[in-house]
């Protein structure tokens, strides 16, 4: 049994689906229940969201990269997409986000503030944060992100079970 799932992807929407639908069934091969396969797909499609979001894909051709690593006690879900190095404060919003949320406690406090948040503030643009917020609490993941030398944003959730 493979212990990675390795997929290249378009940058499209229609991709995202067919990502739940092949991470569901490698899930599944590995023994996992239906609640762990059910939030491991919710973070996997929030952090595909993103990539097709906010990824720089001038080219047309780059592909987002997907990464699922089961390990013993760990799976580990990690995105790949390029970025526009001009592009700062996407990476400056990302990195405010993941550290918010790791100053709370308890991840469900931070999911409360912004579903707060977000249902009593028009959003100021496309960004609420909830995406990041549902991972850290609902997929009870650990998120965390690098920026490579040839600008490929990476963004990691690793889901303990």
């Amino acid at each position: 049994m493979e212990k990675f799932l390795k997929l290249n992807l378009k940058p499209e929407w229609d991709e995202i689906e067919k990502v739940r639908n092949k991470s569901g069934v490698f899930l599944k091969s590995h023994g996992f229940s239906e609640d762990h396969i059910h939030a491991l797909t919710m973070v996997i499609s929030e952090l595909m969201e993103n990539a097709v979001k906010y990824g720089a894909f001038a080219k047309g051709n780059e592909p987002i990269s997907l990464t699922i690593d089961v390990n013993k006690k760990t799976v580990i879900v990690e995105v790949q997409n390029p970025v526009d190095a001009g592009e700062i404060s996407h990476l400056k919003k990302l990195d405010e986000t993941i550290q918010w949320i790791r100053g709370y406690q308890d991840p469900f406090e931070a999911y409360i503030v912004k579903l707060k948040e977000v249902a009593t503030k028009p959003l100021q643009d496309r960004e609420s944060g909830l995406g990041l917020v549902r991972i850290s609490y609902e997929g009870q993941s650990i998120l965390d992100f690098y920026v490579s030398d040839e600008n490929v944003l990476s963004v990691s959730a690793v889901y303990n079970y």
